[in-house]
């Protein structure tokens, strides 16, 4: 297997061996439970689907309780699939956090965090209007996004306020720095998107450097 499900605990700083301050992000890295197989045979494509997180057995309904049951595991918090064709998983293994080695290049996939309307300054990083000639309202303004006589609309696509954040979003190339296996934990150098506490993806990087 090369991905796993998990979740982003925080960042700190650890000291490798020559002395250097590395700034890395820890990760919670399963335990994932597979629950269920899926087959280009029955389904039209080969994934797994693992489960993630404890949850409490009351906050469920009759059919997902029922998926939990056939598979005989303990109800997850997240479910979620996993596209793979290797041989050898059935239903009841679980990955843990030793398929990853030190040294590993990995990809990390989360939903960034939610920082509500945003104007375009802050949001596409656009410079403001110029401080002379008498402007006093034009600082932080888009400046012209359309023209009156022609097209005489706006073009989908402008770059204009709105929502920012909240997006899926991929950080590549991360490295392992160090293993944790009795408390699946992993340290990656740099940070991964979202907020402490999200569910993440990690998979090992099919694009290293």
């Amino acid at each position: 297997m090369k991905e796993i499900l998990g979740k982003k605990i925080g960042m700190t700083r650890i000291f490798e061996e020559s002395g250097e301050a590395v700034s890395v992000t820890v990760l919670e890295a399963g335990p994932c439970p597979v629950v269920a197989l899926r087959t280009k045979d029955k389904h039209g494509y080969d994934a797994v689907q693992v489960g993630f997180g404890k949850r409490r057995k009351n906050r469920i309904n009759k059919p997902t309780a029922g998926h939990y049951k056939k598979a005989d595991i303990e109800p997850s918090q997240y479910l979620r699939e996993i596209k793979t064709d290797e041989e050898g998983i059935d239903v009841g293994s679980v990955l843990k956090v030793d398929i990853f080695k030190v040294g590993q290049k990995v990809d990390v996939t989360g939903i960034s965090r939610g920082l509500g309307f945003a104007g375009t300054i802050k949001r596409h990083h656009f410079s403001g209007g110029n401080k002379t000639h008498g402007q006093s309202d034009r600082l932080r303004a888009p400046g012209s996004i359309g023209q009156s006589s022609y097209p005489s609309r706006v073009f989908k696509g402008m770059k204009m306020s709105g929502r920012m954040g909240k997006d899926k979003v991929t950080t590549l190339n991360l490295r392992i720095v160090r293993i944790i296996e009795e408390e699946n934990l992993m340290l990656v150098k740099g940070a991964v998107p979202g907020n402490k506490g999200s569910i993440i993806k990690i998979r090992v990087s099919n694009r290293a450097k």
